[in-house]
């Protein structure tokens, strides 16, 4: 962990967690309010007050998305947080709020594999798109003339890493705005506004939740014209939370950092594994020293995730591997508290070897998890 970005009160992530978003406290009421279900409020007379139309606001999404800002913007009050039904809402909400026909958009090339859908959209609406690859910080080759660069750092699946300060400051030397995919960091790993982006945005069904049973997106912002775009392209498109997601991801937030720390660990010990293994190519981990991100990303995050990326040597060595797993089950997304693991190339959308496998760690003893990776690469070699 780097010392670069302590907090400025000392609030541990622990306590901040914990208590993150709750009301003040009222007699015989519970901590965290339960789930607010409504579609509409009493509104008598003038329309007044913060809670109108389901569409718009509700109190579980206030509690939650404070809860967020917390995190994301310790002792700020001048960020705003709103939530989303995905993270690709949440993603769709910043670009499609931000930019119009004549503009340009720099994405990372290596990005989530949602991006090309995203590109030919925004291309469609006369948007020019351009590309880069994360490492290397090559989005400065591309950023002149831009209105946004979107950044993904550590990206996903190829887990490199640029540095967001730098690309902040060029890209707002150009007057461009900078948005950042803080997913696969959590906001104990990574604070992009405190990287000086003017976004800092999330899928909050990975590992902020980490049960893998909700669906969310969160976009944090400096509270002004920028924020109140997405705020209102949220009440055109209507992409909102449902209030039982909204609960469910408050209360998961609580054990973040439990999970986190827990999670982080196990990974560096897998990579650590992994790294001593023939078979084994294209090992990537941020929070190994020799890993090529390494550098960069000790200056700018906290923790380096729970994600590992690796390759193996066939398509079918990697088959094999994923089938003898017995603690690990083969599945999409990451962060939750079952590891998974899958070969990425089955959906087709990533520039990956066949052989590539993306594994998300989770909350199982290290021991035991190292043994049953370790075991099915034996297994998977005969």
């Amino acid at each position: 962990m780097s010392d670069a970005t302590k907090d400025a009160d000392h609030t541990g992530d622990g306590t901040r967690a914990v208590r993150a978003g709750l009301p003040e406290p009222v007699k015989h009421e519970p901590t965290l309010p339960g789930p607010v279900f409504a579609a509409h409020f009493h509104l008598p007379g003038e329309v007044t007050g913060p809670y109108t139309y389901g569409r718009d606001d509700n109190p579980t999404w206030t509690l939650l998305e404070r809860a967020i800002g917390e995190l994301e913007a310790p002792g700020r009050d001048d960020v705003e947080t709103l939530v989303f039904a995905s993270g690709m809402a949440a993603i769709s909400s910043v670009l499609f709020s931000q930019l119009r026909a004549g503009d340009a958009v720099v994405l990372p090339s290596d990005g989530y594999q949602a991006l090309p859908l995203v590109r030919a959209q925004l291309e469609s609406y006369g948007i020019e798109v351009r590309t880069a690859p994360t490492g290397g910080d090559a989005q400065l080759e591309v950023i002149a003339g831009a209105r946004l660069l979107w950044i993904e750092s550590p990206s996903n699946p190829g887990l490199d890493v640029c540095d967001i300060r730098r690309l902040v400051e060029a890209a707002h030397a150009q007057g461009a705005l900078v948005a950042v995919d803080n997913t696969l960091a959590t906001p104990l790993g990574q604070r992009p506004l405190e990287l000086g982006a003017d976004f800092s945005v999330a899928s909050g069904t990975k590992q902020l939740t980490g049960h893998g049973d909700v669906l969310l997106g969160y976009v944090a912002g400096r509270t002004g014209e920028a924020m109140a775009a997405v705020r209102r392209w949220r009440k055109i498109v209507g992409a909102i939370s449902g209030p039982m997601e909204a609960w469910l991801a408050h209360r998961s937030i609580a054990t973040l950092q439990l999970r986190v720390d827990r999670q982080n660990a196990t990974a560096l010990a897998v990579a650590e594994a992994l790294r001593r293994r023939p078979e084994v190519s294209g090992l990537r981990y941020p929070g190994l020293p020799d890993d090529p991100a390494h550098k960069v990303a000790a200056q700018q995050m906290r923790r380096y995730g729970c994600v590992v990326s690796f390759t193996l040597p066939t398509r079918a060595r990697a088959e094999r591997f994923l089938e003898a797993l017995r603690l690990v089950e083969d599945a999409t997304s990451f962060g939750g508290v079952r590891s998974t693991a899958e070969r990425r190339g089955r959906w087709g959308g990533d520039a990956v070897e066949e052989g590539f496998i993306r594994m998300s760690v989770g909350a199982e003893d290290p021991e035991d998890l190292v043994a049953d990776v370790l075991r099915a690469l034996d297994v998977s070699a005969e």
